[in-house]
C-alpha cells in the first residue's frame, strides 16, 4: 500500500489525479497540499498548506509525489507572478520532497517546453531542468497540449480553442490534439510505475 503526495490537487489535472488515487486500492493515504480547502472529504485524504515544510513531510512516509501546480499569466497578473508559481513553487516542492526522502516524482509540464521558445514554454523548460537537478531516483514529466475537462474557473480563450479543436480534430496531428485531464493524471501514475533504468521519463502529448 502506497502513501502519495499531491501539490495542486484543486486544479484540473490535480482533481482528476486525486479522484483516481482515492479510488486506487494500492493507495492507503493521500496527502494533498492546496491553496484552499478541497470540496470533498475522504478517510484516506489529509490536506496540507502550500507552505508545508520538508521537516513536516519527512515523517509521512511518502512513496511518490505528484506536482500539478500551474496558473496563467492572466490569473497571476504578471509574468513574474506566473513564474513564481509555474517554476519557483514547483521547484520548491520538489526540493522539499526530496529533502524529506521522497525519490519518485511526476510533474505536469507542457507540450513544446523549450529554452528557445516563448516565455510560457521557456518557463516550463526551466522548471524541468531545475526539477531534474534535484536528483530524484525517478522523475516523470508529462507534457500535455490544451487540457480538456470541467474547470471551476472560466477560461474563455481555452473554451474557444477547444471548440475549434473539436471541429478540426481530423486535420490536427495527434501530437497537438487537446487531451483530457484524466488521461494526463493516468499518464503521471503510469510513468512512475514504468520499469527500466531511465532516471527521467518524458511523456509527450501523443503518448498520453
Amino acid at each position: 500500500m502506497k502513501t502519495v503526495f499531491i501539490a495542486g490537487a484543486s486544479g484540473l489535472v490535480g482533481q482528476a489525479l486525486l479522484t483516481q488515487l482515492l479510488a486506487d486500492r494500492d493507495v492507503a493515504r493521500v496527502y494533498a497540499s492546496v491553496r484552499k480547502p478541497l470540496p470533498l472529504q475522504h478517510a484516506a485524504l489529509t490536506e496540507w498548506p502550500l507552505n508545508v515544510a520538508a521537516a513536516d513531510l519527512a515523517g509521512l512516509g511518502i512513496d511518490e509525489a505528484y506536482l500539478c501546480l500551474g496558473t496563467t499569466i492572466k490569473t497571476a497578473g504578471s509574468q513574474a507572478a506566473f513564474k513564481a508559481v509555474d517554476v519557483d513553487l514547483v521547484v520548491s516542492f520538489a526540493q522539499r520532497l526530496h529533502a524529506a526522502g521522497v525519490q519518485r516524482c511526476a510533474v505536469v509540464s507542457s507540450l513544446g517546453a523549450s529554452p528557445r521558445a516563448g516565455f510560457y514554454l521557456r518557463c516550463k523548460a526551466q522548471m524541468e531542468d531545475a526539477v531534474t537537478a534535484v536528483g530524484f531516483e525517478r522523475t516523470v514529466f508529462v507534457r500535455p497540449s490544451l487540457l480538456a475537462g470541467q474547470r471551476t474557473e472560466l477560461r474563455m480563450g481555452e473554451r474557444v480553442a477547444l471548440a475549434l479543436a473539436a471541429v478540426l480534430r481530423p486535420m490536427v496531428p495527434k501530437k497537438y490534439r487537446p487531451v483530457q485531464a484524466r488521461a494526463v493524471a493516468a499518464a503521471m501514475q503510469r510513468g512512475l510505475c514504468q520499469s527500466g533504468g531511465q532516471t527521467v521519463w518524458v511523456i509527450e502529448n501523443d503518448a498520453i
